[in-house]
């Protein structure tokens, strides 16, 4: 499938054969491209949870409006990222890169990102929001549905994954065999309303 007719064809489903499961090679496939998803100066700052235990689904699908596809997907990636990745040994995160390369780059984040915790979580939603893409147009390539979800309660989802106090929510998404179409398209702006040229 090529990336026109994964995006084409993508859709949020809602309803998937809660008795399928991904092989865990599909899965590892899925996530080693999610993980080429691209982040601000290469901070890797999401962390993706992926809920298998049928309990812990289950508890999640009760704070998440009773919703389906939160236990009868295959699998459910809570997207998470840490806010303070960016302190977190960042020369990992330049290893590969030539010396000169390393010598602009540390410091530079240390520039972006102390004192700024507005910027911190913008960056950590804008790395989730990336790699949920990634993580559906994979799915879709491999031949699974997917739904992003955001409809539950950030702070009790918290509680039940143990998240740590530096880390924050962005999304889920569901990924499985879809077994219902989605519903037709509910409308689309057109293009010389969305797409301005230069100026506003």
């Amino acid at each position: 499938m090529n990336v026109s007719t994964a995006i084409n064809s993508r859709r949020a489903i809602k309803h998937f054969d809660s008795s399928h499961r991904m092989s865990e090679a599909e899965i590892d496939q899925l996530m080693s491209l999610t993980l080429l998803s691209p982040t601000s100066f290469n901070i890797q700052n999401w962390r993706f949870l992926l809920a298998k235990d049928p309990d812990l689904r289950r508890q999640l699908r009760t704070v998440a409006w009773d919703q389906a596809q939160v236990t009868d997907a295959s699998i459910l990636v809570v997207l998470t990222a840490d806010l303070k990745s960016w302190t977190k040994e960042p020369v990992r995160y330049w290893k590969n890169a030539p010396q000169p390369v390393q010598e602009f780059m540390l410091p530079a984040i240390e520039q972006y990102y102390s004192g700024y915790e507005q910027v911190q979580r913008d960056e950590a939603m804008r790395s989730c929001g990336i790699a949920a893409m990634t993580l559906m147009l994979a799915a879709q390539e491999m031949g699974y549905a997917s739904c992003p979800m955001v409809g539950f309660d950030f702070e009790k989802v918290a509680k039940i994954i143990n998240l740590p106090a530096d880390h924050i929510i962005a999304m889920f998404v569901a990924i499985g065999k879809g077994t219902k179409d989605a519903w037709a398209r509910g409308g689309s702006l057109a293009m010389d309303e969305v797409v301005i040229t230069d100026k506003f």
